[in-house]
């Protein structure tokens, strides 16, 4: 049987939290979604992705996620909970070290953060991690689902990961800016993926949830 030539990865990120509201850093904390808040933007994607058929399910073993992740799978069409999610730390957020938990009004002013701020990434936060280290995590995980990819055959992977991995997945595969990577709450982006000669390359990537199409 022929090795697969195409993958589409789903990668969203989870549901609302308070902290999201209070704009407040939250990195590797443990923050649960806020309820009932979330739900009308989970409900949203879990529809978008109910028709979906996925070889292989990703996830972020932090508390967001994993909420997020069992509320889509309620609405998937052929999930018969056989298939059990991988839960990955390298899926988390950024660290943010010393400001998790913090907001941007708190931080704006501190000399240390700008700095941060303005070099797009490039520095580690205090006590946490710069852009180039998420992607080593990051990196390496898809390194291993697009191996699999091949091996297995899959054909659509879906991933529950954080605002921070999208925004640097987008960086990587699309080129995008730094800042303009970022997505919103129960959003995300599908990556296809082409394999040729010399491996793996993301070809194009489009918005997740689709955009509703306008009615006459």
């Amino acid at each position: 049987m022929a090795a697969a030539d195409r993958l589409e990865l789903v990668v969203v990120r989870h549901g609302l939290t308070s902290w999201n509201l209070e704009r407040r850093y939250q990195g590797h904390r443990d923050i649960p979604l806020l309820l009932p808040e979330a739900e009308p933007d989970l409900d949203r994607l879990r529809d978008d992705l109910a028709a979906l058929d996925f070889d292989a399910v990703h996830c972020s073993d932090l508390t967001r996620c994993r909420q997020t992740l069992a509320h889509l799978r309620e609405g998937l069409a052929h999930d018969d909970q056989r298939e059990r999610p991988r839960v990955d730390a390298r899926l988390r957020e950024l660290n943010f070290g010393d400001y998790e938990g913090r907001t941007w009004a708190a931080l704006k002013d501190d000399h240390d953060y700008r700095a941060w701020v303005d070099s797009h990434g490039r520095l580690a936060t205090p006590g946490g991690e710069s852009a180039d280290d998420l992607w080593a995590r990051l990196s390496a995980w898809l390194e291993e689902v697009l191996a699999e990819a091949r091996e297995a055959r899959h054909r659509r992977v879906l991933a529950v990961s954080h605002g921070g991995a999208i925004r640097e997945l987008r960086r990587r595969l699309e080129a995008a800016d730094f800042w303009d990577g970022v997505v919103g709450q129960a959003q995300g982006r599908c990556f296809i993926f082409t394999h040729e000669e010399d491996g793996w390359t993301c070809s194009s990537s489009s918005v997740v949830p689709a955009p509703a199409k306008a009615t006459s």
